[in-house]
Formats: structure tokens, sequence, C-alpha cells
């Protein structure tokens, strides 16, 4: 049992509050998830050609001052608890690659021209807490708790899944069939960097997203290709997507106002979101795709 929720604004009146309300969203289901939580931020306002990396360090005191100065002039590492969201220019891979060399002890969380993601072990309210998240602005944003059932209790295994540029996944549910699926990934040259069965789903949307797939059309094949039980909510830079399998017994419930739409594993998380009594409210059904675009 995972909790996992999401919000995306569609009046920009909402963009200062998007920390705060996503905070209450998830603190809601903290009981469905005690072992970790996280959370994807979207926000505006990068220079054209420079992009953010989520990086986690190995533990307290890491050297980022250290680490910057190694990578250069073009990047620029902001700080946040013991993590740190690194701005650089250049190709994504160019980067990842001059990370590797210079600083081959950080994980990369996400990457990407809008996201910046956050997750730790312990409880959601201690994590919301060391990351400010409260605080924090932007336009959409995605969250998840988690009660492990299948992998191990760790940061690396904790949600979301960020497995391309500005795209990212929370999952409730298990599939069945992930290790049949991983391993045709690994034969397209696709690579899973722990054993968490979500991130395969996220390795599978972003694979086929990148060989020409929409969003939709990537869900869709989802539905065709994995077993389980499983309710999905996935980001990409402009979208807001939320689908179940076929059975639908992992709960999930929708709000669309005029001013947003909201997704969160329990009603009692999004009960108290500004407007929601203006809000039409419903489970999605069986095999639907629910797509919001900017």
């Amino acid at each position: 049992m995972c909790g996992i929720v999401g919000l995306h604004c569609k009046s920009p009146d909402l963009h200062s509050q998007l920390g705060a309300l996503l905070s209450q969203m998830l603190l809601a289901m903290s009981e469905r998830g005690p072992d970790s939580a996280g959370i994807a931020l979207y926000e505006e306002g990068l220079p054209t050609g420079s992009l953010r990396y989520s990086l986690r360090a190995p533990g307290p005191g890491y050297d980022w001052e250290g680490t910057s100065e190694r990578l250069g002039e073009e990047a620029v590492i902001r700080p946040v608890a013991d993590d740190a969201v690194l701005t650089a220019t250049g190709s994504p891979a160019a980067v990842l690659e001059k990370l590797a060399a210079q600083a081959p002890d950080l994980r990369v969380f996400a990457y990407g021209s809008a996201i910046e993601v956050y997750k730790d072990i312990g409880a959601p309210v201690d994590i919301l807490e060391r990351y400010g998240i409260t605080q924090r602005s932007g336009y959409q944003g995605l969250g998840h708790t988690r009660m492990a059932t299948e992998s191990a209790v760790t940061t690396d295994h904790s949600h979301p899944f960020a497995t391309a540029a500005d795209l990212c996944l929370v999952h409730n549910g298990s599939f069945s069939n992930h290790a049949t699926i991983r391993r045709r990934l690994e034969d397209a040259g696709v690579r899973c960097s722990t054993d968490n069965d979500s991130e395969v789903a996220a390795r599978f949307i972003a694979y086929h997203m990148q060989h020409g797939d929409d969003l939709q059309a990537a869900l869709g094949k989802v539905l065709t290709e994995f077993d389980g039980f499983f309710t999905l909510l996935v980001a990409s830079r402009n979208q807001f997507a939320v689908v179940r399998d076929a059975f639908a017994c992992k709960p999930a419930v929708i709000a669309e106002a005029p001013d947003f739409v909201a997704m969160a594993s329990e009603y009692r998380a999004l009960a108290r979101l500004p407007g929601i009594q203006e809000a039409a409210i419903f489970e999605p059904g069986p095999e639907e795709i629910h797509v919001w675009s900017r």
C-alpha cells in the first residue's frame, strides 16, 4: 500500500502555493507509506539552454563547493539540505558524463528544464520539512509515500522515478511481470539502477516516448504489456496523466476544477484544496488513460 498525489495548476494564481498544497496532500497520505517519501516539482524560469539536475550526496557534509569548482564556471550548484540542484548548460549527455567523471559518488535523481526531485527514507512530514517543500512554487507536482512490498527501503528505491528529461512517475501497486520486461529493456540497451518494479515502468514509458510515442500512446503500451494491479501518475514537462489497470483495484480519485487538476489515492488528500467545491470529482475507470496538457 502506497499513497500518491499530484497537482496540475491551470491557473498561474496557484503557482506560488504549489509546494504548500502538495505538502498538505502528501501528509494526508502519510499512513499509506511510512517507509519513504518523495516529491517532484515543475517550475519555469530557466534560461534557454540550461537544465536542472537533482543530485543526491553520499552523506551529510558533502563538498558541494569543491564539486562546483571541478565542474567549471558553467555549472551552478544550489544546496538543498544534504542534496543539491545543479544548473548547467550543454547537452544532458555531456553534463551527465562530466558528473560521472568529476563527482562519481553523486546520484542523479532527475534532470530537465523544469523538474526537481527530492526523496528520502523516513516520514513524509520530516522529508517535506528537510527540503523546504512548503515554500516552493511551480506549475505542477507529484508526490509519493511508500510502503515497500517487493524491494529495499532505500532512497534510491523510493519514488518518484525520473527516467528522462522532465519525465517522472509515481506508482501504487505491483507488476507481476516486471522481470520479463526488465530483460526486454536490457536487450534494447536500457538499464535500471534498482530492482524496483516501478522503475521498470518508468524506463518503459521513457523508452517508448524516446522512440516516437506521445505520453498517451506509451501509457497504452503499459496497459498492453504489464500485468498486475496498479495506479500510475505520470508527468512530463507539459502533461499530467493518470492510468489504472484492468481491475482498477488500487484506489484513485481525480478532481478537475477551473483552476487545477488534482489526483490522490484517497479523497481526503483533496478535500482542503482551494476551489474543491467547484471541482468535478470522479474515479478513473479500468484501463482509462486521462491526460491533461498545458
